[in-house]
Parts: structure tokens; C-alpha cells; sequence
């Protein structure tokens, strides 16, 4: 891959990894810090997992800086992302086995996290490396 193409993917992936970031930030603190309403919409969740959710997002947009920054450290903080939320996605499908209420939708997401941060994750071992 030449050297444009290479910045302009890891700059993409940096941008997407900062976006997702954003966003699961202010999301997650609408529902934790929102009104009753904003509660309420949420509808069933678990505490843990918004909390995680949350607190992840300021790990996504240090991930997204150290990436576009091609700092050594990126591709361990991208799947450390990755594992902490397939962790917290798999003890989050404990608590569904053993019949908490959840909305279906915190499956899609958490899905959808888990995916996205293990393709980060290889994605920034290629590209930037493993100090």
C-alpha cells in the first residue's frame, strides 16, 4: 500500500474509532446523567453495561488520538477496548440467560461494539504496529 493510502486509512480509522467515541459518550450520558425521561426511554437496561459503555467511550477517543498519531501503544489500547467488551458483552449474555429484563437493542450494540473494536484492533496491529 503506498504512503498515502496507508495515512488516508489509518486516518479513516482513527476517525470512525473518534466518532464512535463521541457519540457512546453522549449517549451513555444522557442515560446515566439525563432526566427520568431520558431514563425511561432507555427502557431495561443494566446499569453496568451503560456504565462500561460510558466510561469506554473516553478509551475509544485516547485510542482514536493514539492512532492518528501512530503511537506505539494504539494497537494494545484497540484491543484492549476489544476484549474488555466482548468481557462485558459475555457476562451481559449471563445475566439475559438467567432472565434479567434488557432491550434488544443493547444486544445489537454491544454486537456491534465488539466487532467494530476487534477490526480496529487488527486493523491498527497492521497498520501502526505492536511496540
Amino acid at each position: 500500500m503506498n504512503k498515502t493510502r496507508e495515512y488516508f486509512a489509518l486516518y479513516a480509522v482513527a476517525a470512525v474509532a473518534l466518532a464512535f467515541g463521541l457519540v457512546t459518550i453522549a449517549s451513555g450520558g444522557r442515560v446515566l446523567f439525563g432526566d427520568e425521561a431520558m431514563r425511561q426511554a432507555a427502557g431495561n437496561i443494566l446499569p453496568f453495561v451503560v456504565w462500561f459503555n460510558f466510561l469506554a467511550g473516553f478509551a475509544y477517543v485516547t485510542a482514536a488520538a493514539g492512532l492518528a498519531t501512530r503511537q506505539p501503544w494504539a494497537p494494545r489500547l484497540a484491543l484492549a477496548i476489544a476484549t474488555a467488551t466482548a468481557l462485558v458483552f459475555l457476562v451481559f449474555g449471563l445475566f439475559i440467560l438467567a432472565g434479567t429484563p434488557f432491550e434488544s437493542r443493547t444486544v445489537a450494540a454491544m454486537t456491534l461494539r465488539t466487532t467494530l473494536w476487534a477490526g480496529i484492533a487488527w486493523f491498527a496491529r497492521r497498520r501502526v504496529g505492536v511496540a
